[in-house]
């Protein structure tokens, strides 16, 4: 006959005990922290919203050439090579003149494997820049393999910072997945509010500091912006004092002074000279602070601003300040996010097929049950009370982790 200790009796007892309790809070509401403990279900099952998200590339490949521009421009000096009518056509091609004498020696430097200029990828034996030259003009645009790196870089980013904001908004096991070269899935089982985070994902969130020019007429150097709320224009100086990516922190707070809602910001070191320097010089000046190309707030410097941080004010509300805070905390966009699919799932549907699932495994139990209890008689009994723990310790588990 066999012995079991009464020690091992016990642990095995409080063991399955405690995984019944785990499996029953499933089903049950309790306050108590350690039985509100329930599984985690899916879309399919909970409900929730399922967002297909295309990166619009253009503004980041204008943003590359650019740079490219610059680039070249000084490259091109420090090896006195002589050109002119440097210029992007169409917003895909950089083109500029190069002097007769000086083609071959231009060409060497765009097409040598080791340029610096027109990097060279081994892997893909493609340089970053296609050059085509007619007569003494030079033309470079964008080769395959060079889109395609700036597309994985810029959908990278994209995903991580979505995940960032869909992680403040606190949903529960988000799944968020890259799909191609500029698509991200993003679904998120249960949600309640699924337009906010619509437009959290639909925001750029490009934030910039500039001051409002005395200027009645734009520019070169300026250009006219509307407020968000469409009250007013102003123009407003191209020339950045500060960009979102110098912010350390943000968060929505209450102004008791003026009983108001604002979002509270703190700048990183190098931020927070250069917003010292600025607010110094530009006392009696009205700071824009510009968001997606629109003005938020242009309050008055008053006095220099040397602390590291700021204010933003503008009739916000607490859940727009605190979604506006959400998305300077998580960074900007590289490009704009469109979304070309959306779908809801609604509970309804996933309770029918849980009921379905449940009504099932009840049926299929008993089944089992009479099934081994008329064959095995107590020794089937024995192994339907040890499936029937084996059921909880498993539901238990899961709901654990």
């Amino acid at each position: 006959m066999l012995y079991f200790s009464k020690i091992r009796i016990i642990l095995i007892s409080l063991f399955t005990l405690t995984f019944v309790c785990l499996t029953l809070a499933n089903f049950i509401k309790a306050d108590n922290a350690w039985l509100d403990k329930k599984i985690n279900l899916g879309l399919d099952l909970q409900g929730g919203s399922y967002l297909l998200l295309e990166i619009d590339n253009q503004p980041v490949i204008i943003q590359k050439l650019q740079n490219t521009v610059s680039l070249l421009r000084k490259y091109l000096k420090d090896k006195k090579i002589y050109f002119k009518n440097l210029k992007i056509e169409n917003d895909k091609t950089i083109i500029f003149d190069i002097e007769n004498d000086q083609i071959e020696q231009t060409k060497l430097l765009f097409e040598d494997e080791n340029s610096n200029i027109n990097p060279y990828y081994v892997k893909f034996k493609s340089h970053k820049f296609d050059l085509t030259i007619l007569n003494n003009q030079f033309r470079l645009n964008l080769s395959k393999h060079g889109l395609i790196e700036i597309k994985n870089s810029s959908l990278a980013q994209a995903l991580e910072i979505v995940r960032r904001r869909i992680d403040e908004v606190g949903t529960n096991e988000p799944n968020i997945l890259r799909r191609g070269n500029d698509r991200i899935l993003v679904e998120l089982p249960g949600l309640d509010d699924p337009m906010r985070v619509k437009n959290l994902l639909g925001k750029t969130a490009n934030l910039t500091f500039r001051f409002i020019t005395k200027n009645l007429e734009e520019t070169f150097g300026s250009e006219k912006l509307i407020f968000e709320d469409g009250s007013e224009e102003a123009i407003v100086s191209k020339r950045i004092i500060l960009s979102g990516d110098n912010l350390v922190d943000a968060q929505a707070k209450m102004d008791t002074q003026n009983n108001e809602t604002i979002v509270s910001f703190t700048l990183d070191r190098v931020g927070a000279k250069k917003f010292a320097k600025a607010t110094t010089s530009g006392i009696g000046k009205r700071l824009a602070i510009v968001l997606d190309g629109k003005i938020i707030s242009a309050p008055t410097v008053r006095d220099a601003i040397i602390g590291g941080g700021g204010q933003i004010s503008g009739g916000f509300t607490f859940q727009s300040a605190t979604d506006l805070a959400l998305l300077l905390r998580s960074g900007a966009l590289p490009a704009p996010l469109n979304i070309i699919e959306e779908r809801t799932v609604g509970p309804d549907l996933g309770q029918d097929s849980i009921n379905a699932g449940v009504y099932a495994l009840i049926v299929g139990f008993i089944l089992v049950i009479v099934f081994m209890f008329f064959k095995y008689k107590v020794f089937g009994l024995i192994a339907n009370i040890t499936l029937i723990l084996n059921l909880f310790l498993l539901v238990g588990i899961l709901t654990l982790f």
